[in-house]
């Protein structure tokens, strides 16, 4: 059961003051935007933030290449290859369909690693490609809420990324919409010639969230949030 009164951080300068102080404890989150908004960078920079605090963690991704993705990191000071020696940090690639797999025999190889370094949070990027697996919102509501109850049964925080690429809140799966803990929007919009970065906090339960999007900015720490800077688009 997600503890209301417990938090984690976010790991985003900025953001934790907007939200009670991070993310709900077990809670499941999504992080969505379209390509280039910051979502892995987001994600990665959550796992970072965990194992400063004790709570190693699990990456999971469909798309991404484990070397690939370890030598950008360093580009803003993660040396994720030290936390995976350290027992710290683990790099799973793998197919939806393994997930599928996973789901069916209830944990598998993701849950022996959980365990190993007792892992306290959990990325899956991009969600979106799992849910491509089902034809239709039923299956990948049930499909979803099988993962969801893993997570859970796990105590991991979990966040996920999608890659929508619409700024309205109709283009959320109905899957994850009415499921997930949270929902983040990061956007990078365009407007006469100069691209814009920005934050909005769609949902998060039991919290009081602010009506407004605020700059966002990729430096070389990673995310940055200005709360204070409310973008109009």
């Amino acid at each position: 059961m997600t503890n209301h009164l417990t938090r984690v951080s976010t790991g985003v300068p900025g953001l934790d003051p907007l939200v009670k102080g991070g993310f709900v404890r077990d809670s499941i989150n999504l992080i969505a935007g379209g390509t280039g908004t910051g979502k892995t960078i987001f994600a990665i920079q959550f796992l970072v933030d965990g194992i400063k605090h004790n709570e190693p963690g699990v990456y999971i991704t469909f798309e991404e290449k484990k070397e690939k993705v370890y030598e950008n990191m360093l580009e803003f000071g993660w040396d994720l290859e030290k936390y995976e020696k350290q027992g710290k940090f683990v790099f799973l690639e793998y197919t939806p369909e393994q997930v599928r797999k996973i789901l069916t025999e209830g944990g598998g190889t993701v849950e022996y690693m959980i365990e190993k370094i007792k892992a306290k949070r959990l990325v899956i990027d991009s969600i979106t490609s799992f849910c491509m697996l089902y034809e239709d919102a039923l299956t990948q509501k049930e499909a979803a809420l099988d993962l969801f109850n893993l997570i859970n049964k796990w105590n991991c925080t979990g966040l996920m990324t999608s890659r929508d690429i619409s700024a309205e809140e109709s283009i959320i799966s109905a899957a994850m919409e009415f499921e997930v803990d949270s929902i983040i929007l990061l956007y990078h919009v365009r407007n006469k010639g100069i691209r814009t970065r920005a934050l909005e906090i769609l949902k998060m339960r039991g919290t009081k969230i602010p009506e407004k999007t605020v700059a966002l900015d990729i430096n070389k720490k990673g995310i940055v949030i200005n709360p204070r800077k409310i973008i109009i688009f």
